[in-house]
């Protein structure tokens, strides 16, 4: 794809509450099912967070969200539109980057961790994210 018009800051990896990611981080993090059936890590915008968490990790009772400076990792990523096996349409919120990097993601690609409990759903870890994730 073309490069965006604006390039985003970050992005970031939702990791599940069953693979906890503990500092320092290491040099490769675990591989999730779907990025090792994928080929690739998925990852999202800063907007794109909210709709991932509610699909995805719904039931979770914690996640560890991962920030990746865009300029780290830019020569691996490709914008794409998420595989329709996996999730359906997304109305607005566009393509998703995507890491070929031979699922490489660890401590020379996270820039900060942030850990975010599901109260009833993730609204309040949401409202509580500002400054730190940045739309």
């Amino acid at each position: 794809m073309a490069a965006l018009e604006t390039q985003p800051r970050y992005l970031y990896k939702i990791v599940a509450s069953n693979a906890p990611i503990r500092e320092p981080i290491p040099e490769r993090l675990p591989v999730s099912e779907l990025d090792q059936d994928s080929g690739f890590v998925h990852l999202s915008m800063a907007h794109q967070v909210p709709n991932t968490l509610k699909m995805f990790f719904k039931d979770d009772p914690v996640v560890y969200i991962l920030r990746i400076e865009y300029g780290r990792v830019i020569q691996d990523i490709r914008w794409e539109s998420p595989d329709a096996k996996v999730c359906g349409p997304r109305p607005g919120e566009g393509l998703f980057p995507h890491l070929y990097n031979g699922l490489k993601l660890g401590k020379e690609e996270v820039e900060s961790i942030a850990i975010w409990q599901n109260e009833d759903g993730w609204d309040k870890a949401l409202e509580g994210a500002e400054p730190w994730l940045l739309y």
